[in-house]
């Protein structure tokens, strides 16, 4: 009986997934031939082409979605049988700060399974403010913490991407229509010390647009609520938002804010850096998705 070689599924996967062999390639430290190489090895294996062009995006072809699935699933296990043997013997504890704009994908879909993964690990995640999370940076507590950047920086920081912002309303039309006529504008915010809610104010002075503030939240799903209750708007990146909340036209651009991993130091712990390098891997494909 044919194998499917694992080495040529992950870089199938990751191609599919970033979009790119060449992506997949680099990250991978391979060379761009030796991808090509990879995917033209699993295609014999399978007797079917997996991936078709279109336009400069590659996608799979109905074999290709078929592997996909299957290869995610046997990467999984692979990579949970080699960990649950190689790597039960770290010992240690890892605590990791992270931006609530992160902590419903991050959360379950990372950290659950790194910590299933290596059980004789504790691992500690707490979710604050910007001002939370660089003070825990500084004083030693967070190991390391995801967020925008701020004025106040890590010691050590690491700019991953920049994502631009948007203003968001109610999904339901009604309460969407009655927002957009609303003058001055509703606005549903954080505390003054938010560089979202900086941003948003800057927009809107810069257009004479006349607004005022109708909540102040202390958490993201304070603010998901007052604006699904029809309170006002509000201003966030597209990372994740509630099916109740979509985005609103008509309002001034906004700009991006960076994203960055912080640290403390130079270099992490062994097992620090493995759930570093793992975060650094899962918010690349969840961005380009």
């Amino acid at each position: 009986m044919r194998s499917l070689d694992l080495d040529a599924l992950r870089c199938f996967v990751l191609g599919i997934e970033l979009g790119s062999f060449a992506a997949a390639a680099e990250r991978l430290n391979r060379s761009p031939s030796a991808a090509s190489a990879q995917l033209k090895k699993l295609e014999q294996q399978c007797h079917t082409s997996l991936v078709t062009k279109i336009g400069r995006h590659l996608e799979p072809t109905e074999a290709g979605e078929i592997i996909l699935a299957y290869a995610r699933r046997m990467l999984q296990l692979n990579d949970e049988a080699l960990n649950q043997l190689v790597e039960n013997s770290l010992t240690g504890k890892v605590v990791f700060g992270l931006q609530e704009d992160f902590s419903d994908v991050l959360l379950p879909q990372l950290l659950g399974v790194f910590s299933r993964s290596h059980p004789n690990l504790q691992l500690q995640s707490i979710v604050g403010r910007h001002q939370e999370l660089m003070d825990g940076i500084q004083s030693g507590e967070l190991d390391f913490s995801l967020g925008w950047r701020g004025e106040k920086s890590a010691p050590y920081s690491e700019l991953l991407t920049e994502l631009p912002l948007y203003w968001y309303g109610p999904a339901n039309k009604y309460l969407k229509e009655s927002i957009n006529i609303s003058k001055p504008v509703s606005l549903v915010m954080l505390d003054g010390s938010c560089i979202i809610r900086q941003q948003a104010i800057a927009a809107l002075d810069r257009e004479g647009i006349p607004w005022k503030i109708t909540f102040v939240g202390r958490s993201l799903s304070n603010l998901w609520s007052a604006v699904d209750a029809g309170l006002g708007v509000t201003v966030r990146s597209s990372f994740s938002h509630p099916d109740t909340i979509s985005k609103l036209d008509g309002l001034p651009v906004l700009g991006k804010l960076r994203l960055c991993l912080d640290r403390n130091q130079y270099k992490l712990e062994k097992v620090q850096e493995q759930l570093y390098d793992e975060l650094k891997q899962q918010l690349t494909l969840y961005i380009k998705k």
